[in-house]
Parts: C-alpha cells; sequence; structure tokens
C-alpha cells in the first residue's frame, strides 16, 4: 500500500519500504512513521520486498530479520549488490545480538529489538535519513580523558570543551562542522595505508555499526574515530571522547552512567554521565582494554539495551548513541586470557579498522611533518612558519618512530625551539645521524646490553670473530636486508601455494602485514 505524506512534513519528503510478515506490526509501525511526515509502502515477504524495491528506489527500507520465504538479510544483500543507496534498518528478535552483529556486518545502518520501542522507533528512522533535530556542532570532552593534542598529534588544536556534567560548549563555527577543518580533512598523508583508511571511514560513517579502532599508541585513533563521526550524518551532534584507563575503578559507574542529587556523599546535585552527554551523537571509548570486568559487563548492558540507569536513580532512561571504541591491545589475546568479556568483544568489534604505525606509511612523513609545523608555529607565534630541509627529512624517513605521530611531534617541538630561523636541520631533531631504518630495528632494543653484545658476536671466540671480520660486508644494508625478507616471503608462498593468509599466519604475520610487505618489495603472482 501506499499512502502520501502528512501535511505535517518538515523538509523533503522520505518514501519508506516497511517488509515483515505480521500485518499488525506492519499498521503499528506505518501509523507512527505516517506521524513523522514520511511516504511509506509495505511487504509481506522477501520476494514482495524485491519486486517493490526493483519498482522504485526508497529513502530507506526496514525490515524484519525473519521473513516466511527468507531473511531480511536477503533484502540487504540484494541492496549492495545493486549499489543502491537506501539505507537499511533491521528488526531481530529479542536478545538475538548474533542476528544484529550480523544485519550490521551485512551493511544495515542499525538495528531495532522486538518488542520495538516505537520512540527509539522513530529516532532511528530519523537518525538514518539525517531528520536527528539539528543542534550546534559540539565535542564534549571527558575532564580526564586523554588530552586532544596526544590522540590526534595531526590535528588542529580543538576548542575548549566544558566538563561533561554540563552542557559542552559549542564551536564557534555555526551550523555544520567546515569541511575545512573536519578530523578528515585533517588525516594528513597519501600512502596506500591512509588512503585505505580513509576509504574505511567514508564505508563505516554511513552506518551505526560499532567501530573498534585497533592501533599503537600515538598513531592517531582518536582523530580517525573523529572523522567517522564528522563524515556521518550525526557530525552536526556531540562527539564524546573518553579515555577509560584514566578513570579510578571506584568512578566508572557514575562517570558513564550520570548519578541523582544524594545517591552518595558529595553528590549534591544531578549529573549527566557520558552516555546521556553523547545522546544523539557519537561516544568514543579509548583505551576500551583498560576498563575492569565488573564495568565491561555494565557496559554491555547498555550498549544491548541503549538505556542507562544513572546511580541513585530506579528506572532506566533511553540514550541514542553511536559507540567507537580504540586500543592498542590485542582484545581477542585479552579475551583468551580473560581480561575482557567475549560478548563485549563480540559487540564492539563489529567492524575493525586498524590504524597503521608511521613506519608503515614512512613516505607521509613530510606531508605530517609540515601540518604539524604550521600548528605548533601558529600556538607559538612564529612567523614564518620554519620548514624541514632535505638532509632533515631524509633522516626522518630513516627513523621507525616508536612513538608514531605522536613522537614525531615531540621531535619537531624541540627542534622548532633549537633551530631559531626559517629551516629545521637535521641535527635540529636530535636524532642520530646514523638512524637506523625500520627494517632494523626493534630486535636488539628489547635485550639487555649483555644479550645484545652476543648476538652482535662478543661473546664468540677470536676464531669466530676472525671469521666473521674476513666475511664481506653488504654494500647497501637497507637493499641486502629487503632481498632477504623477500626471499624468506617467496619461500613461504611458494610453500603454502601463494595462500597469502596461511603465508603470513607462518611467519606471525597478518593478511595485512604480508601483503604491506609484498607490496613494498615488488612481490606477486607470478614471482
Amino acid at each position: 500500500m501506499s499512502s502520501s505524506s502528512s501535511p505535517a512534513a518538515v523538509g523533503p519528503t522520505h518514501r519508506l519500504l516497511v517488509v515483515d510478515d505480521e500485518p499488525d506490526l506492519r499498521t503499528l509501525y506505518e501509523l507512527t512513521l505516517l506521524r513523522e511526515g514520511y511516504e511509506l509502502e509495505t511487504a509481506g515477504s522477501v520476494s514482495e520486498g524485491l519486486a517493490r524495491l526493483q519498482a522504485q528506489s526508497y529513502s530507506a527500507v526496514i525490515t524484519d530479520m525473519r521473513l516466511p520465504d527468507g531473511s531480511g538479510l536477503d533484502l540487504l544483500h540484494w541492496l549492495e549488490q545493486q549499489g543502491r543507496g537506501e539505507k537499511t534498518l533491521v528488526i531481530t528478535a529479542y536478545g538475538s545480538a548474533e542476528n544484529a552483529v550480523e544485519a550490521l556486518k551485512a551493511g544495515a545502518y542499525d538495528y531495532l529489538t522486538k518488542p520495538v520501542d516505537l520512540r527509539q522507533f522513530r529516532l532511528v528512522v530519523a537518525s538514518a535519513l539525517g531528520r536527528v533535530p539539528a543542534a550546534p556542532p559540539v565535542v564534549a570532552k571527558s575532564p580526564i580523558a586523554a588530552p586532544a593534542a596526544a590522540a590526534a598529534p595531526t590535528a588542529a588544536p580543538e576548542p575548549q570543551a566544558s566538563p561533561v556534567a554540563k552542557t559542552p560548549a559549542p564551536r564557534a563555527a555555526a551550523a555544520a562542522v567546515p569541511a575545512s577543518n573536519s578530523a578528515l580533512s585533517r588525516l594528513a598523508g597519501q600512502s596506500p595505508a591512509m588512503q585505505e583508511v580513509r576509504a574505511l571511514i567514508d564505508k563505516v560513517s554511513r552506518s551505526m555499526a560499532p567501530v573498534l579502532l585497533q592501533g599503537e599508541s600515538g598513531t592517531g585513533k582518536e582523530l580517525v574515530a573523529r572523522a567517522i563521526h564528522d563524515s556521518g550524518v550525526r557530525a552536526r551532534q556531540r562527539f564524546v571522547a573518553v579515555n577509560c584507563g584514566a578513570i579510578p575503578e571506584q568512578l566508572l559507574e557514575a562517570e558513564f552512567f550520570g548519578y541523582r542529587k544524594g545517591a552518595f556523599t558529595g553528590a549534591h546535585e544531578d549529573r549527566e554521565g557520558f552516555f546521556q552527554a553523547a545522546d544523539g551523537g557519537t561516544l568514543f571509548l579509548d583505551e576500551i582494554g583498560d576498563l575492569p570486568l565488573a564495568m565491561q559487563s555494565k557496559l554491555l548492558r547498555s550498549i544491548q539495551e541503549r538505556s542507562v540507569r544513572p546511580v541513585g536513580a530506579v528506572v532506566e532512561a533511553p540514550v541514542n548513541v553511536r559507540i567507537l571504541s580504540a586500543t592498542h591491545k590485542d582484545l581477542s589475546a585479552e579475551v583468551a586470557a580473560g581480561r575482557f568479556r567475549q560478548d563485549l568483544f563480540y559487540r564492539l568489534n563489529v567492524i575493525q579498522l586498524r590504524v597503521p604505525p608511521l613506519r608503515e606509511r614512512i613516505e607521509d612523513v613530510a606531508q605530517i611533518g609540515e601540518r604539524v609545523l604550521q600548528r605548533i608555529a601558529q600556538d607559538a607565534g612564529v612567523s614564518p612558519v620554519p620548514r624541514l630541509s632535505a638532509d632533515a627529512l631524509e633522516l626522518l624517513g630513516r627513523y621507525a618512530f616508536p612513538g608514531n605521530v605522536r613522537e614525531l611531534e615531540n621531535l619537531l617541538h624541540r627542534a622548532l625551539a633549537l633551530s631559531g630561523g626559517e629551516w629545521i636541520m637535521a641535527a635540529d631533531l636530535g636524532l642520530p645521524e646514523d638512524v637506523l631504518d625500520d627494517s632494523q630495528l626493534g630486535a636488539f632494543d628489547a635485550l639487555e646490553p649483555a644479550e645484545a653484545g652476543a648476538v652482535a658476536g662478543l661473546g664468540e671466540s677470536d676464531e669466530a670473530l676472525d671469521q666473521g671480520q674476513s666475511q664481506e660486508l653488504p654494500a647497501d644494508l637497507a637493499v641486502y636486508l629487503d632481498e632477504v625478507e623477500r626471499e624468506i616471503l617467496l619461500r613461504a608462498l611458494a610453500r603454502h601455494r601463494f595462500n597469502r593468509t596461511a603465508a603470513g599466519a607462518a611467519l606471525g604475520l597478518s593478511l595485512r602485514q604480508i601483503r604491506y610487505r609484498m607490496a613494498r618489495l615488488g612481490i606477486t603472482a607470478g614471482d
């Protein structure tokens, strides 16, 4: 059936398709959505839904998971194969976490569980269509969260935000995040690794699916999280960043869920928690792997039920937040060790996005360095902005940056203070000029001095030393080590019939890592 839009509709009319085999529920959804000013058509099966989709396009498709002739996922897969742009919302049975996660992985914008809460139903549909009531773009930051400069070192300085307990201060900008100031525009670098990150940001920003950002400390995981937020329909809403490892355990529940006046000594007034502060927007949980198990259980319930109960309250309050999380830990190993709940990991890890370390995109150093120098020179009132000399860039290009972009920023802060001119030279960086590249670092760093000496041959006999000294040294160590690595990779690939996943596993590498090394060394299937 088709219904005309309500005269009360505001803005462009959206045509929706609802697919459910229960007539009573179809009627309930229809009445609810018509009051919101949408046009509506309904279907009772997968085949009927496909027939309507083939006849015309819609703004969004709302489908039950279980249908008489198949699954709502069949509709999602068809839409993806056809390259259609409809947002999809999936309705699953209560408590069916597996179905919800499966729907999000299949490309659903969001999901709802039965029995459907109509208020939440209206909010989710409005969010999918970009009709969430507008609010000034704000960034709420916990007073104990990680500093923006540390988490997002390539970013421009953030405006000062008020504590979470209060209404966050709006940006100086007007209705929307300016494109030139969005986190995505501040992601510096054109390396293949960063191009892949940008493509994933564009893809995951279209849905409500939880995203787990994996990466070493200092890689800019918060900046990537902000880019996901800025690129989605929630860009005008709040982005609340929380450093889970910096909150005292006894304060976790009050900080996350808020509290009521009189709930405990010192609670002189009602206070919102992180979830309420992020309502309608995005909640970024940095260092999620540091949460204690007891809090993990409470967090899981809030994510599943989409509601929170403040400390001292007797009823739960619904919240509408998108969850993004980040960690430098291997959460799979943490689950295996019993330090992280498997069901919470399952919920957070719907989509995983790896933020590459700087050594894997060392070609981006020049652009990142230029951005960082512009920012810190502006903060220091230095003009003109100093530039990196050719020898400084060459030295930085041979350094492995164990501290990643954060370490690069610290180096440039020091260099700016020492240079005193328009150019930053290699000597200003404070790095030894014979600094090793990433293929040569790491093994000796982990050894005690005595062990390192033994590895280098200092504990060998005079005869062994004489024999070693007679061997010819490579003229170019980097090229020599590349050839050794190339030979090992080719042997592993040949042994596993060019199955990159199996070959990588045999060498202790992930598929992404072996693909990166193959690309760097020019290894193809023809080899």
